[in-house]
C-alpha cells in the first residue's frame, strides 16, 4: 500500500474511532512484528489509530511477507508475526512454545489484469480451472478459446497472457494456490499449494504492491493481489465464478458469506482454509488473516501490551475493516478468539 494511500485510508478511519477503556501499557513499550503483506493495509492503520488509544506503546511491523515473518518468530525475532497461512505441523513441531493463531480480519485475493484495449468498466470473467491453466501456462493467449467462451461479446486481443506472482514467500500466494488445489486436480498433483510454490511460468515481484505494480506496467499481465491492493492501484480485478455457478465480486457481503459458510468447519485452532466456500453468494479466493503469538510470553510488559492490543482490534479495530476493503470477523470467532486471549500467560516479572 502507498504512502499516499494509507494517508488517505487514515483520514477516513481515524475520525471513526471510539476509544474503549482499555488498561493501557507501560510507558515506552516497542512491540516488533513481520510477515504479511495482505494484512499490511489494515495493521498500519490499526498501528496509528491504537497509539491514539495507549500512547506508550509503539508497534513496528514489517510487510516482508507471511513466510518469512513466520520465519522470524519462530527464531524468536519478533514478539508477532501477520501471515495469512496457518502454520503447518511442520512448523508447529519446529517451533520453540506453542504459538496462537488469531483471525484478524477477512479479506480477498483478487485477480488484476492489464488487457490492452479493454474498456475500464468491462468486466473479465474467470473461473478456477482457467486460472490454474493460466499461471499453468496452458493457456497462453488472451483469445484462447477457454477465456473467450467465459466472456461472450468481449473483444479479447490476440496476444499472450503474462501471468505475474510473488518472489517471496507469501500468505497471498497460499491463499491463491490453495483454491487453485481445490478446483483444479492438475495444478493440485503438479504444483500444490504453500507460501511458496514452483512457478512453472510468469514473471514475479515482491510483496502483494510489488505485483500490482508489475501488472500495471505490463501490458497482457495478470496477477492475484489482495483486494486493496488492486484499489489503490486503479486496477481492474475478475469476477469468479464460485461453487454454486454463480459470478461474484470480492466485496464485504459475499467475503461474510464464505466466512459463514464455514463456520461449522472451524478448528478450535483456527488452522481453517475457507477458499471455495460452498453456498450462494460465496466469493472463492477468501481468507482469514492472522496474528501469530506465543502462548507463554517472555515479557511481561509486551505481553499484556499485545494482549490488550489484540483486545482491541477483535473489538474496536472490526469497525474499521470496511473502509480498507476487508470484511469484519464473525461474532462467534470474535467470541472464541476472546476466550483463547487468555491462554496467553505473562511472566512473573
Amino acid at each position: 500500500m502507498s504512502t499516499k494511500g494509507l494517508r488517505l485510508a487514515l483520514a477516513v478511519l481515524i475520525p471513526l474511532l471510539l476509544v474503549a477503556p482499555i488498561r493501557a501499557a507501560a510507558a515506552g513499550v516497542l512491540l516488533n512484528g513481520s510477515g504479511s503483506t495482505f494484512i499490511y493495509p489494515i495493521e498500519s492503520a490499526w498501528s496509528v489509530v491504537y497509539a491514539k488509544v495507549d500512547p506508550g506503546l509503539r508497534i513496528n511491523y514489517q510487510p516482508v511477507g507471511s513466510g518469512k515473518g513466520i520465519g522470524e518468530l519462530i527464531q524468536r525475532m519478533t514478539d508477532f508475526a501477520g501471515s495469512d497461512a496457518p502454520l503447518t505441523d511442520q512448523q508447529i513441531k519446529d517451533s520453540p512454545g506453542r504459538i496462537l493463531h488469531f483471525p484478524a480480519v477477512l479479506g480477498a485475493d483478487v485477480l488484476i489484469y492489464n488487457i490492452p484495449g479493454i474498456p475500464q468498466a468491462a468486466r473479465l470473467r474467470l473461473t478456477g480451472p482457467v486460472i490454474a491453466d493460466i499461471f499453468s501456462g496452458k493457456i497462453k493467449k488472451w483469445n484462447d478459446k477457454a477465456i473467450l467462451d467465459l466472456n461472450r461479446g468481449l473483444e479479447l486481443p490476440d496476444s499472450g497472457i503474462i501471468p505475474c506472482h510473488r518472489s517471496d514467500g507469501s500468505g497471498t500466494t497460499y491463499i491463491f494456490a490453495d483454491y487453485l488445489s481445490k478446483v483444479s486436480q492438475e495444478w493440485a498433483q503438479e504444483i500444490g499449494k504453500g507460501t511458496t510454490v514452483k512457478w512453472p511460468v510468469g514473471s514475479e515481484a515482491p510483496g502483494n504492491d510489488g505485483v500490482a505494480t508489475l501488472v500495471k506496467q505490463t501490458p497482457g499481465a495478470v496477477g492475484y493481489v489482495e483486494s486493496t491492493y488492486a484499489v489503490n492501484a486503479g486496477l481492474p480485478y475478475a469476477q469468479i465464478r464460485n461453487s454454486a455457478g454463480q459470478w461474484v465480486d470480492a466485496d464485504i457481503k459475499t467475503l461474510t458469506v464464505a466466512a459463514a459458510n464455514n463456520l461449522a468447519n472451524l478448528p478450535g485452532d483456527f488452522r481453517a482454509s475457507i477458499t471455495d466456500a460452498s453456498g450462494a453468494g460465496a466469493y472463492p479466493i477468501a481468507s482469514y488473516t492472522f496474528f501469530l503469538v506465543y502462548e507463554q510470553q517472555s515479557d511481561r510488559a509486551k505481553g499484556q501490551a499485545l494482549k490488550n492490543f489484540l483486545q482491541w482490534v477483535l473489538r474496536d479495530g472490526q469497525t474499521f475493516a470496511r473502509a480498507l476493503h476487508y470484511a469484519p470477523l464473525p461474532a462467534t470467532v470474535i467470541t472464541r478468539e476472546e476466550a483463547q486471549l487468555e491462554q496467553i500467560k505473562l511472566p512473573a516479572q
